[in-house]
């Protein structure tokens, strides 16, 4: 959205979800007399795809008897890759798939699950898998019995109390973006200069280019899952200026984000000094994205997965309090891929800051908003919402989601200790039924600010990601116990 000028905002990109439940039917092979009842059923769903690419959904339900360490088996028909897994560990040799549990869920009682997610590649067609196997047991939808004599004491009708493994791994084991794929709704953009957003990622978080020779260099993380090599943009960066001229897509689908100016993916700002803030991770020096005005990232994403027109989508962002301003407008999601104020719904971003776009509002702020096009909404209308809070802590964690058709929430937090706090949960304004998102992706300004060095907007961005569908409550909530574990100071 732009002061002084017509309201505007943004898109996103639909991703395609195909859902295939799977009730392999095989004959089992006989057992030994020794060995433990087995039987398994599995759920099989594509939950996004793209030109070229896909992510899936897996819950293994453990038929027979509990299982104490797991492997799933299967092939493909059609030439799919398996490119990145959470929540277990797999290999691919040709069109089989092995997939293994993680250290925290291998443990699967009689009628309980298991669940992992991934992204693979395909080209043509990407049918499911139609044969699973667990631990070499054929996934029949039923269990194979034992053979030999009957047990001395019979089985008791009701499987003893137990504890079932977490659908989501708790801080520690994984970061935001495996929360959201194991709650169903996978990332599609994953953005940070301080830290890997997936507990497998090793590749680079972000580019500096210095002044001295017009050089660049990606800034990776300390290790896998890990925090930013701050030192390594230090060393490059000695006795020069540097500036941030993209920040790179974890989530495989290149959704990069570049800066909105000459060099960069056009516009007419320029890209933020590098070294303006520094803050500490988990203890670790890292580098904050800081925003002082007239500096804007921005990617077209309508190709590569970013939610579309009425599809439903999620947001999360880590922000700062304590440098903010009224100027339209800091936000992070979803925008027009054209560049312009496209009308009603063609937005679907959080904005945060000062902005009283409406007017009539309660205090100073800053405010966390949705910014849906043609406005920045504190609710469900142009009123001033009165469970509307501001968040003046050094470090914010700000959420939006929004079905596309008739409801959206709005949440903050401290980044640093507590829950959530629900700011408005409802229906979508008047005029916003359906949405109208068109696929890019905005980071520091309005939709329409930077192809004319406009932009007013003061903020800092340390991290965020956008999933496509509808996001739990529980999911929201374990990403943010994820952001008070990882320890901003």
């Amino acid at each position: 959205m732009r002061e002084n000028r017509l309201l505007r905002r943004r898109p996103a990109l639909v991703a395609a979800t195909a859902t295939a439940l799977l009730l392999v039917t095989a004959a089992a092979t006989q057992t030994s007399a020794s060995a433990a009842a087995a039987g398994c059923q599995v759920d099989y769903t594509v939950s996004s795809s793209w030109q070229g690419g896909f992510g899936a959904n897996v819950t293994i339900t453990n038929l027979g008897d509990a299982v104490d360490g797991w492997r799933l088996t299967w092939s493909y028909s059609a030439g799919q890759t398996v490119t990145q897994l959470w929540n277990g560990s797999y290999t691919q040799a040709g069109a089989q798939v092995t997939v293994t549990n993680a250290s925290y869920n291998g443990a699967i009682p009689t009628n309980g699950t298991a669940s992992f997610g991934f992204n693979g590649t395909w080209t043509g067609s990407n049918p499911a898998p139609t044969a699973f196997s667990l631990n070499g047991t054929t996934c029949t939808g039923g269990v194979n019995p034992t053979t030999g004599p009957p047990p001395t004491t019979p089985p008791p009708t009701t499987p003893p109390p137990t504890t079932p493994p977490p659908t989501t791994p708790p801080p520690g084991t994984s970061q935001p973006c495996d929360i959201y794929a194991a709650g169903g709704t996978a990332c599609i953009a994953a953005h940070s200069t301080t830290r890997a957003l997936y507990a497998a990622y090793n590749g680079s978080l972000y580019q500096v280019r210095r002044s001295s020779d017009n050089t660049t260099r990606n800034i990776g993380v300390l290790s896998p899952g890990g925090r930013a090599n701050a030192a390594s943009q230090d060393s490059f960066c000695a006795n020069t200026t540097c500036v941030i001229t993209v920040i790179y897509d974890q989530s495989g689908r290149g959704n990069n984000l570049g800066y909105q100016g000459s060099g960069g993916v056009g516009g007419a700002v320029q890209p933020a000094v590098a070294n303006k803030e520094s803050v500490t991770v988990g203890g670790d020096k890292v580098y904050s994205l800081y925003i002082p005005g007239r500096s804007s990232y921005w990617r077209d994403g309508h190709l590569t997965g970013v939610p579309t027109g009425a599809a439903p989508e999620g947001m999360y962002m880590v922000t700062s309090g304590t440098h903010v301003n009224s100027g339209c407008c800091f936000d992070y999601g979803n925008s027009e891929t054209t560049r312009r104020a496209d009308g009603a719904g063609a937005m679907d971003a959080i904005y945060f800051g000062t902005s009283c776009w409406f007017g009539g509002c309660s205090g100073s702020g800053p405010w966390v908003q949705a910014d849906l096009e043609y406005g920045l909404y504190p609710g469900g209308s142009s009123s001033w919402n009165s469970n509307q809070r501001a968040f003046t802590s050094k470090f914010v964690t700000a959420t939006l989601k929004n079905n596309g058709t008739s409801r959206f929430a709005i949440k903050g937090s401290n980044a640093q200790s507590g829950s959530l706090y629900t700011l408005y949960d409802g229906s979508l304004p008047r005029g916003y039924s359906p949405m109208r998102k068109q696929g890019a992706i905005i980071l520091g300004s309005g939709g329409d600010c930077c192809i004319d060095n406009t932009n007013q907007s003061v903020g800092t961005f340390y991290e965020g990601a956008m999933v496509a569908g509808y996001p739990s409550d529980a999911t929201e909530n374990a990403v943010q116990a994820n952001i008070t574990a990882a320890g901003y100071r």
